[in-house]
């Protein structure tokens, strides 16, 4: 099956930058108008950072009701939360500490006991709060040059992961541990949206776009809602040369 997803082309980052924070505070507020809570997965990350930031100051966060929003994270490095290259510690920093949401609203992924721990107790919490269904309101994704997206790298054990909902993944090439959900998480979201900008991620767009089918030397394939939609939001500089249809 041909993969053909959404994609909308923004002229700068900046115009990226808004238009994702509007999308996702009119996800969040139809989620709570329909069932009453919102489950998001957020992702670290240079792109969208400064979306959070944007999120976290007026006008966009008085648009919210954030006592109904539930903030997960789709992946973290085995780091203490004020490490700079934590991706809580980076949303903590752009987005939580600035909007009234509960703490118990806030499930950052533990990472202060063994990878495979960590994962099984996120497992357990994913199951708990986002109920049987296991279905997120919204996963926000990046991409990686190599065709990664959230900690599922290519030739990993995670990509190959069908039961899990969250996993622990050591990356070779990067001589780490992870803790990731996976593509059954990601896969069962309502609302999937990769954020990608910088003309260093052109190359991998092209081949990931351009993919006719799911691929796991290029994780990014595989991702495709079964019940859900899928958004490219890419400026102009990491689509590459020429336009498309779709550009704002």
């Amino acid at each position: 099956m041909e993969l053909q997803p959404n994609i909308e082309v923004y002229r700068s980052t900046k115009i990226l930058e808004q238009n994702a924070a509007k999308r996702i505070v009119l996800i969040i507020n139809k989620a709570i108008k329909e069932r009453g809570d919102c489950f998001i997965a957020l992702s670290g990350g240079e792109t969208p950072r400064p979306v959070y930031h944007l999120l976290g100051k007026p006008p966009m966060k008085n648009q919210v009701d954030w006592s109904r929003v539930h903030l997960f994270f789709v992946d973290e490095r085995i780091v203490p939360p004020t490490d700079t290259r934590s991706n809580y510690g980076m949303v903590n920093r752009e987005l939580i500490s600035h909007i009234d949401i509960p703490r118990k609203n806030v499930h950052r992924i533990e990472v202060e006991k063994k990878p495979e721990l960590v994962a099984a107790e996120y497992e357990r919490e994913l199951q708990e709060i986002v109920s049987h269904v296991m279905r997120f309101d919204l996963v926000l994704l990046g991409i990686g040059e190599d065709g990664h997206t959230a900690s599922i790298f290519p030739e990993t054990s995670v990509v190959e992961e069908e039961r899990a909902f969250a996993f622990a993944v050591f990356v070779p090439h990067l001589s780490s541990w992870r803790v990731t959900l996976t593509f059954r998480s990601i896969n069962t979201a309502r609302e999937v949206l990769f954020l990608v900008s910088g003309k260093k991620k052109a190359l991998i767009v092209q081949r990931v776009l351009n993919s006719p089918k799911p691929r796991k030397e290029l994780p990014a394939t595989m991702v495709h809602p079964v019940d859900g939609n899928l958004l490219w939001m890419i400026d102009r500089d990491a689509m590459g040369e020429g336009t498309h249809p779709n550009s704002a």
